[in-house]
């Protein structure tokens, strides 16, 4: 999730657990707690590629945070009870008030669909459990006013179980969103079956700001994969369009090691498309159809028409990933299902695919 919601989500935390011993500074001290797990952010990669999928690893583990967590709890209840003897730092408080700060960012990027490695250094597929979009105002902005009112009025009265309020509200939000993705593949992998059409794997994504309208995919054992949207409100059948992974074209990326980790990152959720002289891999997981976060060159032709394998860098035709007309049809799509989305217009208009690109279709 966003940097915003991270920190007061960790604010709520640390000063429900803690508030009473640290008042306002439990507030400031959690926030910034939680956000350590992200400055992963500052170690710099040789390529776009390696930059994404080493993002939200070994500084959001489970393991790696609950040491840290074992470490701050003892310093600080070693601190505390030689300089504020009074004050109640006992060590089992302190740890819990500390994992729970800590713990959670990760677990909360894990419900949104990037993926998180949760338990690094063991091999795992990162988690991308996809319940939330990125930024959701529906989850942050209880949370955010019951930090707000904490700080204004101090941590006494009501600002405590307000502030645990809106950690439950929080955490049935959530819940809500896993639950709304579960019915929108549901009703997909339903609508797909009626067309005699046989799927492999089935994942519905949030589509901006809310969880209520969900861009869904399918992957068939030919090579295609079907890309639609559905939204909970729904009584008719998602509109979809089918198209092709092109993974001829992916040959060409056999046995690359960065490839292979995209893949794996990923959950090999990968469209290939040949774009003039350039291969284009995108990650279909996140964006609008056609218009993806993220696209990678990493492959050209030389002057003999021979692939050379390059070294990643982002691709961009220069489309903003939202304009306010694509966000407002977005919108209007929550509750009205007709007329349905352009999908197969944003296709083209953001895909763009040359002739070439339709290899192995």
């Amino acid at each position: 999730m966003d940097s915003i919601t991270q920190a007061v989500l960790g604010a709520a935390l640390q000063g429900t657990v803690l508030g009473r011993i640290q008042g306002r500074r439990s507030l400031l001290y959690g926030a910034a707690l939680a956000t350590l797990p992200d400055l992963d952010v500052v170690i710099r990669y040789a390529d776009p590629v390696s930059q994404m999928t080493y993002h939200r690893g070994f500084s959001h583990s489970i393991f790696v945070l609950t040491g840290l967590a074992l470490l701050l709890a003892w310093l600080v209840a070693w601190v505390g009870q030689r300089r504020w003897p009074d004050r109640g730092y006992r060590w089992p408080r302190l740890f819990v008030a500390f994992w729970l700060v800590l713990v959670t960012h990760p677990l909360l990027d894990a419900f949104t669909v990037y993926g998180t490695q949760l338990f690094w250094p063991l091999p795992f597929t990162p988690e991308s459990w996809a319940a939330v979009f990125i930024i959701d105002p529906i989850y942050t902005v209880p949370l955010l006013v019951a930090v707000i009112y904490a700080a204004w009025r101090g941590l006494s009265g009501r600002a405590i179980p307000l502030m645990a309020a809106a950690l439950l509200f929080s955490t049935a939000y959530l819940g809500f969103g896993l639950a709304g993705r579960m019915a929108v593949e549901q009703r997909f992998h339903e609508a797909l079956g009626r067309q005699g059409v046989v799927v492999d794997h089935v994942r519905a994504v949030p589509m901006a700001f809310n969880s209520l309208v969900w861009r869904v995919l399918a992957k068939t054992a030919d090579g295609h994969y079907y890309e639609g949207v559905s939204s909970v409100f729904d009584r008719e059948p998602p509109e979809m369009q089918r198209l092709s992974l092109n993974l001829v074209a992916a040959k060409v990326l056999e046995g690359v090691a960065l490839h292979e980790r995209l893949r794996w990152f990923t959950d090999d959720w990968l469209r290939y498309d040949v774009v003039g002289d350039v291969l284009v891999v995108t990650d279909l997981r996140m964006g609008i159809p056609g218009n993806y976060t993220f696209r990678f060159r990493m492959a050209h032709r030389d002057s003999q028409g021979q692939w050379v394998v390059d070294t990643p860098a982002n691709w961009s035709d220069g489309a903003a990933m939202f304009n306010g007309h694509d966000l407002g049809l977005i919108w209007r799509r929550i509750l009205q299902q007709q007329p349905p989305l352009p999908l197969a217009a944003w296709t083209t208009r953001y895909l763009n695919p040359s002739p070439q690109s339709e290899v192995g279709r």
